[in-house]
């Protein structure tokens, strides 16, 4: 009779963080080298990001826009918006008011974990992350988000980015978001993966948007190539709270409402 297999050893649990840090040696600093402190808020974000990649497993998931309907709207909008509002009509509101559009068809994104639960928000409470001169960020919220027609999505968020780089926001402000969305498609990037504010399930990073050459059909099905504007959104989502399925069925759906929505109607 063969002996028995030995027992497997159990896997080890994971190091804490602190511990992982502590072992890893720092690189020797040199004449030329420059120590620079971590300031609060700098601080305060990378203890944010260490957590919320430590409590929720992310898993990223993007899917390619045609921007040409919202384009087509911004460029005859433009010059009224800009004299009517005071700043300049960028995509950003288009995809927030797309976004909540969405949220309303996938409301397990419109939420947030609390132990073995997930809390299906009623409102949208809009996060903006907003870069504060590279030394930080903060995201503020946009209470009640749902409610609001384009022009006031736009308005709130350049009030908000305003205040929050005049370091003049209240805490109430800064809190209460069921959903972000992060915006680097300023710099012309093509794709980031974000991480998720907590306890938020999902964060979509809104990526740079140019023209390309992409294929367009006709009422009769017929195939021309045309020069588009055409973006990549990129989720990053919490596998504890949904599946992939639910991931790309929303983004699926954020498509939709981006390039068929009347948004001259919306701009309104």
């Amino acid at each position: 009779v063969p002996a028995p297999a030995p027992a497997a050893s159990p896997v080890p649990a994971p190091a804490p963080a602190e511990q992982l840090e502590a072992v890893v040696a720092p690189l020797p600093v040199h004449a030329r080298d420059t120590i620079v402190p971590l300031n609060r808020i700098r601080q305060t974000t990378a203890d944010y990001m260490v957590q919320s990649k430590q409590v929720s497993p992310h898993v990223l998931t993007a899917i390619e826009v045609d921007f040409e309907n919202v384009e087509r709207v911004r460029q005859a909008n433009k010059a009224e918006f800009k004299s009517h509002e005071g700043f300049s009509l960028t995509y950003l509101p288009f995809i927030s008011r797309a976004l909540i559009d969405a949220l309303v068809d996938f409301p397990h994104m419109n939420a947030s974990m609390s132990g073995g639960n997930l809390i299906v928000h009623g409102a949208v409470n809009l996060a903006i992350a907003v870069d504060l001169n590279f030394e930080g960020l903060l995201a503020p919220v946009i209470r009640n988000a749902d409610g609001m027609r384009m022009r006031a999505i736009a308005r709130n968020v350049v009030d908000l980015a305003t205040r929050a780089r005049a370091k003049k926001l209240t805490a109430d402000e800064i809190t209460g978001g069921t959903f972000t969305i992060t915006n680097p498609g300023q710099y012309g990037t093509m794709m980031q993966f974000p991480i998720i504010n907590q306890p938020q399930v999902a964060i979509l990073s809104t990526d740079g948007i140019s023209r390309k050459p992409v294929v367009v059909k006709d009422e009769f099905g017929n195939e021309t190539v045309g020069i588009h504007s055409v973006g990549v959104l990129a989720l990053a989502w919490d596998h504890r709270a949904f599946d992939g399925a639910y991931a790309a069925a929303f983004l699926n759906r954020l498509r939709t409402i981006i390039e068929t929505k009347d948004w001259e109607a919306e701009l309104q």
